[in-house]
């Protein structure tokens, strides 16, 4: 009886493919060709993946360098293509009762850079950090990172491969040579060929399915939309759970175990020490410790071009890829009118030229439009504050994480379908050892009760019920809603190919499936004349549309 279970759930999916195909004569739909009636692909019982961790005695997570060598080792972004960001890890971490921190002074944070790998003649030289993870609780540990260096490289050449070694020469204690490519100068000409996107990532068995299709598709850039380690499903002595308030309801604050940071860095660097990482903080990011200190790893990890961007947080910020301008949102800091968050993104928007950068692009943790029950309505607040907003001016694409499967909606605005509307893409099915998210709101007895929903850090009620459409009067619509095109349950990422001015193919990859095959693929076409910008007038003056 498995076996036909099986069979049954491949050749639904396979008849749902050809109808797809079908419907566009066998050449990939567009957004044109929507909105598209709701599909569920259903739940493959044979492929649950393995949302195991991967144990601190891995190979792949262990410490292979010695003394103030470089680990951890890095690439990201600036906010234009002339920059980026190296960073590294020297020295090791500390855990227990009495940890004494490095002294980040006492390392040089120091890049040799060029564009012959023989000939390493430029230099730049940058700053270093060390965070604490403390808890002011008897029997708990504490925890002090190694050295974190960031480096700036400037005056870089677009699209061009750079060689680089990174570390302390005085040391000595230097990297191996690694290389990477910089990202096109901004135009509505120029794009990077790939750009994978992914979320809720962690360290599983799954994780590694995930990073393998990934790195196959040879993606230019990585964007990682929120929760990235999974170090606070443990506490501090290294105990883990695949559900914390589950397993350890009594902890007197939220713990974390931070080594599993250092393992994330170690097994991710072949990847981003040549193909540049930017990433969002997820509410697993959040990792409250003593005096209400919030998102210390994040912070003291990643390099972010903030300050390049006009931005005061690494919570939220801005850059350019190409003719691409993303937006990187904070779901989990203050958000209102009122608010340094919407401040910047309101001067933001108003400076995005479009006809430099034609695609504008928002990202954020926490989704809008996902229709699954597991977080179902959570970040409605964020939305009745932000949506307006972003609708304005014209935002294309919106990617989250937060929920544990894939989704793709039809062009949405206020849950009503509008051509003008953004595409909502959920792909929080990075691989970590949560659960799957499986079940929907608009199943009979899976609608969750409105005061359940509202996140917990956040805080505040924004999610009442619909006042108009088919689910006038609820909370959840009673079958699939109309905005929401695509969902499924399975582990993957996303690759984004711009290809010019209005098309973009997003292609969503499965890890069942083999690495040249998409589960979801689809172009997403802009329509700048049919969809004009409107922006507030004391905003943008008489800037008017669209390129």
């Amino acid at each position: 009886m498995k076996y036909f279970g099986v069979v049954g759930s491949i050749l639904i999916w396979f008849l749902v493919f050809i109808s797809f195909v079908e419907v566009n004569k066998g050449q990939i739909l567009t957004t044109l060709d929507g909105p598209f009636k709701p599909v569920t692909v259903p739940l493959d019982q044979s492929f649950r993946g393995h949302a195991v961790d991967l144990p601190d005695t891995d190979s792949r997570v262990q410490r292979t360098v010695e003394g103030f060598e470089p680990e951890q080792i890095s690439v990201s972004l600036s906010a234009t293509y002339d920059s980026v960001w190296i960073s590294w890890i020297t020295g090791e971490y500390q855990i227990g009762d009495n940890i004494k921190p490095l002294d980040p002074s006492k390392v040089g944070s120091v890049v040799q850079y060029g564009k012959d790998k023989s000939s390493l003649r430029r230099k730049a030289i940058g700053q270093s950090v060390i965070y604490n993870q403390l808890y002011p609780f008897e029997g708990l540990q504490n925890y002090t990172s190694g050295i974190i260096h960031h480096v700036q490289l400037t005056g870089l050449k677009p699209d061009t491969l750079y060689y680089y070694l990174c570390g302390d020469p005085s040391i000595p204690a230097m990297s191996t040579i690694y290389h990477f490519k910089t990202m096109p100068i901004s135009s509505p000409k120029s794009y990077p060929k790939r750009i994978a996107i992914v979320g809720d990532l962690g360290l599983t068995y799954n994780t590694t399915s995930t990073i393998s299709h990934l790195t196959g598709n040879n993606p230019d850039l990585v964007l990682l939309v929120g929760d990235v380690t999974y170090a606070n499903l443990y506490l501090t002595n290294g105990t883990g759970s695949d559900c914390y308030s589950c397993s350890f309801p009594d902890t007197p604050i939220h713990e974390t175990y931070q080594p599993r940071w250092d393992y994330w860095g170690r097994y991710m660097q072949p990847l981003v020490s040549k193909i540049p990482i930017m990433v969002l903080e997820g509410n697993h990011e959040i990792e409250e410790q003593a005096e209400n200190q919030t998102f210390a790893a994040y912070r003291s990890r990643f390099a972010f071009p903030s300050k390049e961007s006009g931005s005061s947080s690494p919570l939220y910020y801005s850059f350019n890829v190409g003719g691409i301008h993303f937006i990187m949102l904070g779901g989990y800091v203050a958000y209102n009118k009122s608010d340094d968050q919407y401040k910047w993104l309101e001067k933001d928007l108003a400076n995005v030229d479009r006809t430099v950068t034609p695609w504008l692009v928002a990202t954020w943790h926490p989704p809008w439009y996902s229709t699954y029950t597991a977080h179902y309505r959570e970040a409605e607040c964020m939305k009745v504050a932000m949506e307006e907003l972003l609708y304005e001016y014209g935002v294309d694409l919106v990617f989250n994480g937060h929920v544990h499967a894939y989704e793709r909606s039809n062009r949405v605005y206020n849950y009503t379908l509008d051509p003008c509307g953004p595409v909502h893409i959920t792909v929080g099915d990075g691989g970590n050892r949560e659960k799957m998210a499986i079940e929907h709101a608009d199943e009979p007895g899976k609608c969750p009760d409105p005061a359940s929903t509202p996140d917990k850090f956040m805080g505040g009620f924004c999610a009442y019920n619909f006042t108009s459409g088919p689910a006038a009067g609820n909370f959840c619509w009673d079958q699939q809603p109309e905005y929401s095109a695509y969902r499924e349950s399975s582990f993957g990422h996303g690759i984004l190919e711009v290809k010019n001015e209005t098309h973009a193919l997003w292609t969503w990859h499965r890890n069942q499936d083999m690495y040249s095959k998409a589960g979801d693929i689809i172009y997403i076409v802009r329509q700048p004349e049919k969809c004009p910008i409107k922006p507030k007038k004391h905003m943008m003056g008489d800037k008017g549309k669209r390129d």
